[in-house]
């Protein structure tokens, strides 16, 4: 273990919200949440709505009724993904070991910068953290630490805007005090499981006899033993993809049997993804399509392409097939969701055909450009042309 907190875990507040809040400054300070109005959930509430019992994924009427001043504010196409760049970019010119986990956390490895105290580290990167406010105008909460498990706990302790210090050694003492669920592993189950025997507490489960822990967590015991003394040895890899998925969903303001209709919406969500997967320069190989009905129960249906791409019209033919598979029941749907996944780098063989393909390619950047001008698309296909379900 070193004896300098040399891994960084960095936690945007609020992410969803911060980011509209660039758009709307004169909302700041205000109870804000991004979602949908009608039937759809709460994605991102700001502190002060928090503060009114508003989280996320609350049901957007649930959180009106418990806020009714709550100001919704429709989510903005490609800005979060925009600035979560802009922000990892930050980060790297820190230092070259940047693991994206999502689109708002990860992890930084100030090992390879040659920092030799804790005051270096400390300034170096609470001078990261206000570059990201100055220049993007999110917040974000910081932990240091010596490994990645202490570090992602110490960012979350104080938000928004926090800034945790580990000092190497005392990891245990700072976990101690804190809830077991904090400890990656144990899940709503085995939390509700050790509360039953006492045990709520970092320093309960330490406290513990060797038989007791064997009895209540068996044969994972002695790793999460380890973690509750603050142990671990996973290191932060700069090749994790910062998106191994691109997925979105939309809720009908009325339940909807329309298939034609239903159609027309799932492939305007893929028209919608396909642009940020290109501006990644990446492709993709599976398609998942989720629905839901009345009541709650999600079904979906996948299907890989032979080869990746990042092209809509490679995945047009698979949309109506996929719907019939996962909407086997004569039920109206309340949502249709879209999930791209085998993200990749594009190939480099040649393809049957490649002229076209790239010729194709070439005009969807055209229009990636055309419609990145405004806020809604400059250049529609056909099937976005006809009414949303209402």
């Amino acid at each position: 273990m070193s004896d300098l907190p040399l891994i960084v875990h960095l936690d945007a507040d609020a992410f969803f919200v911060s980011c509209e809040l660039t758009l709307q400054p004169a909302l700041r300070g205000k109870k804000c949440a991004v979602g949908g109005r009608e039937r759809g959930i709460i994605a991102s509430a700001s502190y002060e709505a928090r503060a009114c019992g508003v989280y996320t994924p609350m049901p957007t009427t649930q959180a009106l009724k418990l806020c009714p001043d709550l100001i919704l504010l429709p989510p903005t196409a490609g800005l979060y993904s925009d600035i979560s760049r802009q922000l990892f970019d930050l980060c790297e010119t820190l230092t070259p070991y940047v693991q994206r986990n999502s689109i708002d956390e990860g992890y930084l490895d100030l090992g390879p910068c040659g920092f030799t105290s804790i005051a270096e580290i400390e300034q170096r990167v609470r001078a990261l953290q206000q570059r990201i406010l100055e220049q993007l105008g999110v917040t974000a909460s910081f932990g240091l630490a010596s490994n990645k498990l202490v570090a992602a706990v110490a960012s979350k302790a104080y938000k928004p805007r926090g800034f945790t210090l580990v000092a190497p050694g005392s990891e245990a003492q700072f976990l101690a005090p804190l809830k077991v669920s904090v400890i990656p592993g144990i899940g709503k189950i085995t939390e509700a499981r050790l509360a039953d025997a006492g045990i709520r507490l970092v320093s309960d489960l330490i406290a513990q006899s060797v038989a007791e822990r064997q009895r209540l967590l068996g044969d994972s015991g002695p790793a999460l033993l380890a973690l509750a003394r603050g142990e671990d040895t996973d290191s932060v890899d700069p090749t994790v993809a910062a998106a191994q998925s691109y997925s979105t969903q939309e809720t009908f303001n009325h339940n909807s049997s329309n298939f034609s209709l239903i159609e027309r919406v799932t492939k305007r969500m893929i028209d919608e993804l396909m642009p940020k997967i290109r501006a990644e320069g990446k492709q993709a190989k599976t398609l998942t399509i989720k629905i839901r009905y009345p009541g709650m129960e999600d079904r979906s249906s996948a299907r890989s392409l032979a080869v990746g791409s990042d092209l809509e019209t490679s995945f047009y033919p698979l949309v109506a097939q996929l719907l019939k598979a996962a909407w086997t029941e004569p039920r109206p749907l309340r949502l249709v969701g879209v999930r791209f996944s085998g993200i990749e780098q594009p190939s480099r063989q040649l393809e049957i055909f490649g002229e076209v393909a790239n010729k194709k390619r070439r005009l969807a950047g055209v229009l990636d450009k055309l419609n990145a001008r405004g806020p809604l698309p400059a250049v529609h296909s056909g099937h976005q042309l006809g009414p949303r379900p209402s």
